[in-house]
Parts: C-alpha cells; structure tokens; sequence
C-alpha cells in the first residue's frame, strides 16, 4: 500500500528526526576546508599578492616595512600615470622594487633637473606625492621617448631612489612588472616618528 507524504516531506506517524552521521559531518567539513583553502590559493597565486615594502624609495607614500595588496599583471596591465607598481628585473636587482609610472609608451619624459621639474609630452606634472623636488640624475639622458610595451617609473623620494633614471633599469618593459599596488594593508613604521600610522590603511592613491 502506497503511502502518503505530507508537505514537510516526512511520512505521517513517523518521526521526522534524523540521526546525524558523525562521520558524513566531519568529511564535509573537511571538504568544506580544503575547498576554501584552495580558493585562497588560487586567489593569491593569480589574482591578488602580499608584498612588503623594502626601503625608502616611496617616501612619503610608502613606508618600509608597509604590506600591500597587489593585483595581478595577468589582470590589470593598462598602466596608467601615478600607478604604483611592482616590478622585478634582475639586472637591476634581484628583489622587487615598488615605484610609481610617471609616462607610458609614446610618451616623452625631460626633466629640469636645476629646478626639479618633470615633464611629459612637454607639460609639467604637478606632483603633490613626492617627497621633493627632482634634483639627481642618474645616467639616463634627456628627453627620453618610451618604447612601445614600456613604462617610465620612478620613486616618490625623488632624491634617494634609483629608477628609470638610472641607466641600468631605464625604461621598463612591462612583462617586468608583478602588479599594481591597490590597497594598503598593514602599515610599516613611520621613518619619523617611529609608529604605525593605521590611518594610512586603506585604498592607495595619488
């Protein structure tokens, strides 16, 4: 004889309260916790990077010892003017370094080094980021035109970092760069004062 199920699913004069199966529960957690595990992976292998600040090339944007997120060159790679970048070129040196893309292929970089200024395609930047004004120079003679699939890069602390001023990086092909810092995660110790500013915590921008 066929018997009948009510709304809830449960057959009439039988308990509807199943027994838990302790074994089936500890397994889905475990898959549960691989399965997160592996999206953590995956997310900070081909989307997103922690990387620490070394230095104090991006004074006073960056501090050494900040950590930053950055996203992924598979994922963002229009550079644009006053991105911060990660780049790695071993001629130069073998850790990552962190600046800041001043002009992008096409674009032609002079410098009046006597008074500081930059210019591109013939405009002075206004660069309320920087520590000071561009006084070093570094090797690289100006003007200077960006090949195609380059950047020009150069630290916030103007005076106390090596950049595409220096000849030995130059202008960099961007199959160098790791990504584009875009949030600040932890702060570093200020080079001043000597604390953690966590005010500084938060999205990165010019």
């Amino acid at each position: 004889m066929e018997e009948s199920v009510n709304e809830a699913g449960a057959t009439p004069g039988k308990s509807g309260v199943q027994r838990k199966d302790p074994v089936r529960d500890l397994f889905e957690w475990i898959q549960a916790l691989v399965s997160s595990v592996l999206v953590v992976v995956l997310l900070f292998t081909f989307v997103v990077r922690l990387i620490g600040v070394d230095g104090h090339s991006m004074l006073p944007t960056l501090q050494h010892g900040d950590r930053l997120l950055v996203l992924s060159s598979l994922w963002y790679h229009d550079y644009r003017y006053k991105d911060i970048v990660i780049l790695r070129k071993e001629t130069f040196d073998e850790k990552p370094i962190v600046k800041r893309v001043i002009a992008t292929e096409g674009q032609t970089v002079d410098i009046d080094f006597h008074v500081g200024i930059v210019y591109v395609d013939g405009v002075a930047l206004d660069e309320p980021y920087i520590n000071e004004m561009t006084y070093t120079e570094e090797g690289i003679t100006f003007p200077l035109t960006v090949p195609e699939g380059s950047v020009f890069v150069m630290g916030d602390n103007r005076n106390h970092s090596s950049d595409s001023r220096h000849s030995r990086l130059g202008t960099v092909d961007t199959r160098y760069i790791i990504g584009r810092a875009v949030f600040l995660l932890f702060p570093g110790l200020d080079s001043v004062t000597k604390e953690r500013e966590f005010s500084r915590v938060g999205v990165l921008s010019a």
